[in-house]
C-alpha cells in the first residue's frame, strides 16, 4: 500500500479550481504568471503587556494555537514615555505562515472563523495595498475553533495580512474571491 501525502483542502482547491479559473479570467502566457498566495502574517498587538508580563504569554499561547506554529515576540524599538514603554519591552506577537500551514489557515479562516464573527457583513474590498496584498483585522480571537472560550482571560484583536504574487489589486481580489473570501458588495 502506498501512503498518500496530506494536501490541504485550500491547496487542492488552488491547483484544481482557482488556477484554471484565473487562467481563463485573465489570459496569462504561462501558468507561472498566475498569482498565488505567498504567505499570511498574523499579528496580535498587546499594549497591556508593558504593565503585566503574563499577558504576553497568554497572547503567545493563543496565537500558537491558532497558527499551529511558534510565534515571535515583537519588542519595542524605541522608548515612549507617554505610554510607559521602554526599548526592548514585549508589545506583541506575530507569526508568518507559508506552504501547507498557510493553506490550512485560509481554509479555517474562510469556512469557520469569518462566519463566527458577530455582525459580519463581508470583508472590505478596499483593504488592498496597491501591490496585491490584502489586510484585515479581527476584534476577537475567539472566532477560531482552537481557542476554548472558557479558558481565555483576555480578548485579543488580531491583524491578518495575506501576501500574494499578484501584480495588481484587481488580480489579488480575483484570486482571493476564487478562494471564497467573502468580500462585501
Amino acid at each position: 500500500m502506498s501512503e498518500q501525502a496530506y494536501i490541504p483542502h485550500s491547496k487542492k482547491r488552488y491547483l484544481e479550481i482557482v488556477r484554471p479559473a484565473m487562467q481563463k479570467q485573465i489570459d496569462y502566457a504561462n501558468r507561472m504568471q498566475i498569482p498565488k498566495i505567498e504567505k499570511i502574517v498574523l499579528n496580535m498587538g498587546v499594549g497591556k503587556a508593558a504593565t503585566d508580563s503574563k499577558i504576553i504569554k497568554s497572547a503567545f499561547d493563543a496565537l500558537q494555537k491558532i497558527a499551529g506554529q511558534k510565534p515571535v515576540i515583537a519588542k519595542a524599538r524605541i522608548s515612549v514615555a507617554t505610554f510607559k514603554l521602554r526599548e526592548g519591552m514585549p508589545i506583541g506577537v506575530k507569526v508568518t505562515l507559508r506552504r501547507d500551514r498557510m493553506y490550512d489557515f485560509v481554509d479555517r479562516l474562510v469556512t469557520i472563523a469569518l462566519p463566527r464573527v458577530r455582525d459580519f457583513r463581508g470583508l472590505n474590498a478596499k483593504s488592498f495595498d496597491g501591490n496585491g496584498n490584502f489586510a484585515m483585522g479581527l476584534k476577537e480571537h475567539i472566532v477560531f475553533p482552537e481557542i476554548d472560550y472558557d479558558t481565555i482571560d483576555h480578548m485579543w484583536g488580531m491583524d491578518i495580512v495575506v501576501c500574494t504574487t499578484a501584480n495588481s489589486d484587481d488580480e489579488a481580489k480575483a484570486l482571493l474571491s476564487e478562494f471564497e473570501f467573502p468580500f462585501s458588495a
